[in-house]
């Protein structure tokens, strides 16, 4: 029995629309907590831990918007949430909030000895504690409001960088952080943030320029969570 707890703030099941496993049947769990403070940030609900907004596994499931609230589930109860809502996805998401705030080890031991693939969204600005086998997608948070840095390590242990652009001060950022920490391998997305048609331009053409790949968020076109 697994007793390792973690605060979730969405638990549900869609399509993944973002980098490698694009199209891929999705188990997303979203945990609550970042503190690096992006300006763009979709999932602002999900950045404070408050106490008093923590909720029963059942008042989660029913959430039908976005909350602040959360749920302190254990491993074991996530496995169980999964057969009793009946999922048929085998690959599991875990998000945020910023996720590697936390050891996610535990977690993605219990799903992958269950039969499920993980994979992890995170910032880069924290360690990554998983399993070797887990997909890590970094999308790295340069000169954000919460100061922190990208650690070396994460750009390292990194399956995937998806990096969020609207302006070239995006693009020189990532160029310099790939530099840096000498990534060459890599696979590299440009992910257009909003939408918007510039933004969408430029990571096109930049992506022909590098030879990189473009994410252009599934999910949102198509209209689903």
């Amino acid at each position: 029995m697994n007793l390792t707890n973690y605060k979730i703030n969405e638990f549900f099941q869609t399509i993944q629309g973002e980098g490698s496993y694009t199209g891929q049947p999705s188990i997303f769990i979203r945990l609550q907590g970042c503190p690096v403070a992006c300006s763009w940030c979709d999932t602002k609900h999900t950045w404070d831990i408050e106490p008093s907004l923590e909720i029963s596994a059942d008042k989660l499931l029913a959430k039908s918007a976005e909350t602040e609230q959360w749920s302190d589930l254990s491993v074991d109860q996530i496995l169980t949430l999964i057969v009793q809502q009946k999922f048929k996805a085998k690959h599991v998401v875990i998000t945020g909030g910023e996720p590697c705030m936390v050891d996610l080890t535990p977690l993605c031991q219990g799903l992958e000895q269950a039969g499920f693939s993980t994979q992890i969204e995170t910032s880069g600005t924290f360690e990554i504690r998983t399993t070797d086998s887990c997909w890590v997608t970094v999308s790295p948070k340069v000169n954000m409001r919460g100061g922190y840095e990208i650690l070396s390590s994460a750009m390292k242990r990194a399956n995937e960088i998806k990096h969020p652009v609207a302006t070239e001060q995006h693009i020189d950022d990532l160029k310099s952080l790939l530099l840096q920490h000498k990534v060459t391998t890599t696979p590299v997305y440009l992910q257009p943030i909003s939408q918007k048609q510039r933004a969408t331009e430029l990571a096109i053409a930049s992506c022909i320029e590098n030879d990189w790949r473009l994410s252009i968020q599934v999910h949102k076109y198509i209209g689903i969570e």
